[in-house]
């Protein structure tokens, strides 16, 4: 159930967000075989003066943050930076150098949510991708 944080320049942001919302989430269901309907993401729009960065970032600089259980495979990883990197730079030509990507797994059963602990669930789809 991966949880998509995106932070960036707060002009940029809402300006593009559709078209971020969309691109991302494509290379998640891609890269990680996940549910197109399970979309699970918050923008952070920040202000200049919140969200300061290396002099050689443009104002297309953003971080996508995402949180998810544990399982996927290193080129499932690998892949999804692959077209997070493509597919922004085509739709939004944002250069690679403004994108960073974190991932960040932890352990299904450190997730509370549907009203149980995250190893209890029936998912309906793979985390061992």
């Amino acid at each position: 159930m991966p949880q998509t944080k995106i932070y960036g320049n707060a002009d940029f942001i809402q300006q593009h967000r559709e078209v971020l919302s969309s691109t991302i989430h494509s290379c998640v269901v891609d890269a990680l075989n996940y549910p197109p309907e399970k979309r699970f993401q918050r923008f952070f729009p920040l202000q200049a003066e919140d969200f300061e960065s290396p002099s050689d970032r443009s104002e297309k600089y953003i971080i996508i943050e995402i949180l998810l259980f544990s399982g996927r495979s290193v080129e499932a990883k690998k892949s999804l930076y692959r077209l997070l990197f493509e597919r922004l730079k085509e739709k939004l030509d944002i250069a690679p150098i403004d994108i960073e990507i974190i991932l960040i797994e932890t352990a299904s059963h450190n997730w509370g949510l549907r009203g149980m602990a995250g190893d209890e669930l029936n998912l309906s789809y793979k985390v061992n991708v």
